[in-house]
């Protein structure tokens, strides 16, 4: 508009000012937030340390765009949540990406586009994407200053929805869906992620779980020599596979573990004494801890075991947990695993998020 109008409402702080209409601002974005994002990517250097690792096995004299040109392209995109590839059809000419990506907006060539980056998420082999791994967790160990005396790392696996029929997708019973199950390792004490393990939608075997924690810890060696390690984990990381490993390697763990008849038989005593306390004092909720040495048939030896029992008005409620851990009392152990779950899956949200 070319006119200046009087607006037809009134507010004191816009009190007789004039409002004009213009349509040549230039292109627009509403993506600013990822100059932040460039931000903190130049300074931890991620792309360029993935491209350092990942082999590019294309024609040199037809290559256009560089691969730390394609990874910040896709690591933006997808932090500001556009998780497609088509999504970069329209953000390859985006300024506020080109910027981030070291280009000028408006006469710096645009970025990559869907078909260049579905070619790359298709082109690494097993060996690269441990590559590609293990730079995380090298960033990982890099927010250290020094290496630390110890580290608890939380290990959990999450249900990671597929619309389709997408190599490793399985129809998992537990989640009543069709998924990936991809294993997270976080940093309990930092809150960051260690590392992240795209895998099929099944519950890992033990012979899984102590390949993923061989490769981890060995990683982790390589630079911290002398850092004691802790895994936690649920249920089904209680593989003797991996319980065996562990204790071979000098790793700790602290691990739930499922229940059984011969198990609960060990804790009959004080489970009566909680149950038959709580009926007396006509409590709504009564807890105690215990401990006990299981072997179950597949160990190989016997192993410190806790059990939480919880009487309530509606019955009895025992967990056990397994460690490796011959120090800290029976409630310190069951809650150093427990009450540190909700924060892992908190952090696992955030992360998919």
């Amino acid at each position: 508009m070319t006119d200046d109008t009087i607006p037809p409402f009134s507010f004191p702080a816009i009190h007789a000012k004039k409002v004009t209409a213009a349509f040549d601002g230039g292109r627009l974005t509403s993506n600013g937030g990822v100059m932040l994002l460039a931000m903190a990517e130049r300074r931890l250097g991620l792309a360029d340390n993935l491209a350092r690792v990942f082999p590019d096995r294309r024609d040199p004299t037809r290559v256009v765009h560089s691969l730390v040109d394609m990874f910040r392209a896709r690591m933006f995109a997808i932090c500001c949540g556009y998780e497609d590839a088509d999504d970069l059809d329209h953000l390859r000419s985006d300024p506020a990406f080109k910027l981030a990506c070291g280009r000028l907006p408006d006469t710096g060539r645009d970025l990559c586009s869907q078909p260049t980056l579905s070619r790359l998420e298709n082109a690494p082999r097993l060996r690269d994407v441990i590559r590609l791994t293990y730079i995380l967790v090298d960033a990982w160990m890099d927010s250290y200053p020094h290496e630390p005396a110890s580290v608890t790392l939380d290990i959990d696996d999450t249900c990671d929805v597929v619309h389709g029929h997408q190599q490793l997708s399985l129809f998992n019973a537990h989640y009543d869906e069709r998924c990936f199950l991809p294993i997270h390792v976080y940093d309990t004490e930092k809150s960051r992620p260690v590392a992240v393990v795209l895998r099929p939608g099944k519950t890992p075997g033990g012979v899984e779980v102590r390949a993923h924690l061989r490769r981890l810890v060995r990683h982790i060696r390589t630079r911290w020599h002398n850092t004691q390690i802790t895994f936690r984990g649920d249920g089904h990381y209680a593989r003797p596979e991996a319980m065996a490993w562990c204790e071979t390697n000098g790793i700790d763990y602290i691990f739930g573990l499922s229940g059984t008849k011969p198990l609960a038989r060990k804790v009959d005593e004080v489970a009566d004494d909680i149950r038959t306390r709580r009926a007396i004092e006509n409590l709504p909720v009564l807890r105690g801890y215990t401990e006990t040495r299981h072997k179950a048939k597949s160990w190989d030896r016997e192993r410190r075991t806790v059990a939480r029992i919880e009487a309530t008005m509606l019955g009895l409620d025992i967990r056990f947990v397994v460690t490796s851990l011959d120090v800290g009392s029976a409630e310190w152990i069951y809650d150093s695993l427990y009450c540190a779950r909700g924060q892992a899956e908190n952090l696992i949200k955030l992360h998919k998020t």
